[in-house]
């Protein structure tokens, strides 16, 4: 009976110990995403502070945006029309003549055999 309560003892203290562990891994996790999110925080209202010069122009960047965007469609045509007139074109293959030989006509001996003699 006795060992059953010493082993019970240790069990439980066991499963103690694990989980303190368990929360010592996790608490320093925690304090480490803490850190993080101050570190982020102190980015984030830094960004803020240099944006808020460029806010009032916002609306003007916003409108010679849409200007430059409505030109692009003219400026991609004529930009396309530019590259059309230099790009080179290869020059059109001559018409194939029909291969003749270099002796001149063909003779045939069966026509001199039977006395044909055809026209030039």
């Amino acid at each position: 009976m006795t060992t059953m309560v010493v082993l019970s003892v240790i069990d439980i203290a066991l499963l103690i110990a694990g989980l303190a562990f368990y929360l010592f891994v996790v608490g320093s996790q925690l304090g480490r995403i803490a850190t993080n999110l101050e570190e982020c925080r102190d980015l984030v209202r830094e960004i803020g502070g240099n944006a808020e010069p460029i806010i009032p122009g916002v609306d003007h960047i916003n409108r010679t945006g849409g200007v430059v965007a409505g030109a692009l469609p003219l400026l991609y045509g004529m930009a396309e029309g530019i590259v059309a007139g230099v790009t080179p074109r290869p020059e059109p293959e001559p018409e194939p003549v029909p291969a003749r030989p270099a002796s001149g006509r063909r003779r045939s001996r069966l026509h001199d055999g039977v006395g044909y003699a055809p026209r030039p």
